[in-house]
């Protein structure tokens, strides 16, 4: 078929892991890097107002994401599972099934925004200063939005089938083109903040025709038609309500970022003014260095686990889900160390206004004191996706952000300002890690003998 399970069933679990961990983790540093390059060229050669923009421009682009990530996800563990089971008709629906998703949703979603984007703008929290640099900024990057999510869709469904590489391949051309491009319009042609979304755009179009290339092999192999006859002919109801289901935990994990982002926008506009804006979203870009570990990860281990839930080897699944919280914490550690350690350098990037820059980094330490312990949150959630249990999947995607951040967040900032933004984000990592232990030590402790004894006679 052109496709490698072997992969799920043979070796160490850690070594299997890694395969994909490290590759994934590569691509979410490009992917960080890509999405940070817009803000430190509009900061150095525009301003922090231009930096406040984008800030406001975050919740619209995390939104976009976030349905490219529940249609990747879903898709993505239907593969593995169908994978594990031999059926390779029904890998080719899903994967029909996440393009007619994709196109139709963000293609609808996109143009929306667009007619109606100034009372959005002004419902994200942009001030008089900072509307019409967000205006230009988001009238731009949703001609991109499709493109992006076919790229994401086309990477998770070729990692599943055994490809760990692709999206590190396909990341790191669209960031080295967006770097120059953003050095071109932005620099040299002095085109401002639609200079970087234009950069933006053409990079996220770089990226797709490459990952489009590689998947015509997929195409050819699973005798895939993806012509309007075809995608009508697999269109499935009730595969896209699966799909939708399975992927709904991580379009909670991703919306639930830029629903911060409005929350904490309109907040800190009335009790701190356009510099707290400027602040935390330079804090939001940095942090987001974090969770290419955690995120690297805890998506890495879900292929894995889906595979053998569908091959009911319940060994392998419970034994990947230990080796997932051990690294996930050694390499969230690590970046932590780096973070904290070089605090001064890194925001030193985006910001020149010495007052502000001061600040800036004084709330950075405190917002993620404590964001290493978070990995076992994430592996819950990726865990539970990978076995069909999307209830507690659910429940965990909303509860770090939505329900622990978002009610310290409006008590704390309405009793001590813009500090008690930052003061929020290491007390609600507290509580969602004290809950994801309980959640996991259930899920491990209980069920780790039984299904030894039972598989023991079939793998001897």
């Amino acid at each position: 078929m052109g496709v490698n399970d072997k992969i799920f069933t043979e070796g160490k679990i850690g070594k299997t892991l890694l395969k994909f961990a490290i590759p994934a983790m590569i691509s979410l540093l490009v992917v960080e890097l890509y999405n940070m390059v817009d803000t430190i060229y509009v900061g150095r050669y525009i301003g922090s107002n231009a930096i406040g923009a984008l800030t406001i421009a975050f919740p619209v682009q995390r939104f976009m994401t976030s349905i490219g990530m529940l249609i990747s996800v879903g898709t993505s563990t239907f593969v593995a599972k169908n994978l594990g089971e031999k059926n390779y008709n029904g890998i080719k629906k899903t994967i029909i099934n996440s393009i007619i998703m994709t196109l139709l949703s963000l293609g609808i979603l996109s143009l929306i925004i667009y007619v109606f984007h100034q009372p959005i703008i002004t419902k994200l929290g942009a001030s008089e200063n900072l509307y019409p640099f967000a205006e230009d900024y988001i009238s731009i990057i949703l001609i991109g939005t499709v493109f992006q999510g076919l790229t994401i869709v086309m990477g998770y469904i070729m990692t599943s089938l055994g490809d760990t590489r692709i999206n590190l391949y396909a990341n790191s051309l669209g960031a080295i083109a967006n770097v120059f491009i953003n050095h071109l319009f932005v620099a040299m042609l002095a085109y401002g903040v639609k200079g970087a979304a234009i950069a933006t755009i053409i990079s996220q179009f770089i990226a797709f025709l490459f990952i489009s290339y590689k998947f015509y092999k997929i195409k050819n192999t699973l005798k895939l038609d993806i012509t309007a006859s075809g995608l009508n002919k697999e269109f499935s109801r009730s595969l896209i309500k699966d799909i939708f289901t399975i992927g709904f935990s991580t379009f909670v994990i991703e919306i639930s970022d830029a629903v911060v982002s409005v929350v904490l926008n309109n907040l800190l506009l009335s009790t701190a003014g356009d510099n707290a804006i400027i602040m935390i979203g330079v804090i939001t870009k940095v942090s987001m260095f974090m969770f290419v570990t955690i995120i690297g990860v805890s998506s890495s281990m879900q292929p894995i686990v889906s595979y053998n839930y569908g091959a009911e080897n319940k060994e392998r699944m419970l034994k990947t889900l230990k080796v997932s919280i051990k690294w996930v914490t050694i390499f969230s550690l690590a970046i932590w160390s780096i973070l904290m350690l070089f605090t001064p350098s890194i925001i030193g990037f985006f910001l020149k206004e010495a007052e502000l820059l001061k600040e800036t980094i004084t709330a950075f330490r405190i917002c993620i004191s404590i964001l290493p312990v978070v990995g076992i949150y994430y592996i819950g959630i990726y865990y539970y996706q990978a076995i069909e249990e999307s209830g507690k999947s659910f429940l965990l995607s909303v509860y770090r952000q939505i329900i622990i951040f978002i009610p310290l967040a409006i008590i704390l900032i309405n009793s001590f300002g813009a500090m008690g933004a930052w003061i929020a984000y290491p007390l609600s990592d507290l509580i969602s890690a004290i809950t994801s232990i309980f959640f996991m030590k259930r899920t491990i402790t209980p069920k780790v003998k039984e299904p030894q004894r039972v598989l023991k006679p079939k793998l001897s």
